[in-house]
């Protein structure tokens, strides 16, 4: 079996999760890409589900606006890149307003689809979108410490270089001001010079077509 029919496979079964009772259906994840290039979000938000897809809503415009800075645009990316996330399912509202972060056993259950990826992609380059994602590979630590740096990390034993943004979100001002400014300016010329971001940017899918 390829790894593309893999892949659709996992999707089917991602796509068919009902694990997490408190979580908010449906489910939302990547189209089934063979990619070097695994970006991981935090979780979807109460839009995503309608367009099947994540980043679907304001954040996802930031998002790809700037990747589009890279030579790369929306559609493109959507179908070169697999598009993770550390919960697949929207968490509901917290009481106090915004989003509720998921609890752990719901990112743990999460997990065993993140492993599964993982190991029939092999990436690269793993992207982490926002704190929840970025914590799921790297300590805990200040964005100003995390952002703006190439990172050589192991996870579910598979080793790969991680470049981590902030979250596009617009209720977040991170990227607005400085440091942020200056750091996402810098974490993005880093993805533009990655051999396995310049994979996906170019028209030429010879390489990517000997992975199916």
């Amino acid at each position: 079996m390829s790894l593309r029919n893999d892949l659709t496979h996992h999707v089917t079964e991602v796509l068919a999760c009902r694990k997490c009772t408190g979580m908010i259906g449906p489910v939302v994840t990547s189209r089934p890409s063979v990619s070097k290039v695994y970006l991981v979000g935090q979780a979807p938000g109460p839009h995503e589900g309608k367009f099947g897809q994540p980043f679907a809503w304001t954040a996802g415009k930031t998002l790809f606006k700037w990747f589009s800075t890279l030579g790369i645009d929306e559609e493109t990316f959507r179908s070169r890149v697999f598009m993770a996330a550390v919960c697949r399912c929207f968490p509901g509202k917290a009481p106090g307003g915004g989003d509720r972060v998921p609890a752990r056993d719901e990112v743990e259950a999460c997990s065993g689809w993140m492993r599964r990826e993982i190991e029939l992609l092999k990436p690269g380059l793993i992207v982490p979108i926002g704190r929840l994602a970025i914590e799921r590979f790297l300590e805990p630590a200040p964005l100003a410490d995390l952002i703006g740096k190439t990172h050589r990390t192991s996870t579910f034993g598979h080793a790969c270089d991680l470049i981590p943004l902030p979250h596009p979100s617009g209720a977040s001002t991170w990227y607005k001001v400085e440091p942020g400014i200056s750091l996402l300016q810098k974490a993005l010329k880093l993805l533009g010079r990655h051999p396995a971001w310049a994979e996906i940017r170019n028209p030429n899918l010879e390489i990517r077509n000997k992975l199916q």
